[in-house]
């Protein structure tokens, strides 16, 4: 550590939903900036030339943006590229600091919101959200040659007479497999078991 930085102890591993992350943590606790120290914010390197900043515990709004300020004119001269901010949604009140900063908005989910920002005077390669969603239909018959369909409950078939395969959406991270039976199950309470050929 350099002249006024000192290491934090006891920041523990971090894990996070996206394969990016690493696990090895580079948080530091105070530099001194223009003659006063500023608390740094934790932060983990990413396995692509990053930073991940992920907030855990309420901060006023003035020492996050002093905070950022440092890290970010630090990471500059690093060469670091993208950095990432994981803001829970209890500190909301972080999100204005990091704007005004260049952050935008990458994605959210139910519990926080993440912020992308790109360092280097190029066209950033940070990876997009994700945009899709895997949607699923089933062809199922029994020994007797039936097959198994369904009429919509609700949606634009609802109430047209039109019968159709059972379908559904594969949540995130499922197996389309498991997807499949479970829409089945949830749709008609038929189990059903998957044949490859």
């Amino acid at each position: 550590a350099g002249a006024g930085e000192r290491q934090r102890s006891g920041v523990g591993s971090r894990t996070m939903s996206a394969s990016i992350y690493s696990t090895k943590v580079d948080a530091e606790s105070a530099m001194t900036t223009n003659g006063r120290d500023v608390e740094l914010l934790p932060f983990v390197n990413d396995k692509h030339g990053g930073v991940i900043i992920e907030m855990t515990t309420p901060m006023d709004p003035q020492l996050f943006s002093a905070s950022l300020k440092s890290l970010l004119s630090k990471w500059r001269e690093q060469g670091i590229r993208g950095v990432w901010i994981k803001l829970p949604i209890s500190l909301a009140n972080l999100i204005q600091s990091a704007v005004e900063e260049g952050f935008w908005y990458h994605h959210a989910e139910e519990t926080y919101l993440m912020l992308a920002y790109w360092l280097p005077n190029t066209p950033h390669t940070l990876p997009v959200n994700a945009t899709h969603r895997v949607g699923v239909g089933a062809f199922v018959m029994n020994d007797k040659r039936e097959v198994l369909v369904v009429q919509e409950k609700s949606g634009v078939l609802k109430g047209l007479g039109i019968w159709k395969f059972p379908t559904g959406v594969v949540e995130p991270g499922e197996d389309i497999n498991i997807g499949v039976v479970r829409e089945v199950k949830e749709e008609t309470g038929v189990c059903i078991s998957i044949y490859v050929n």
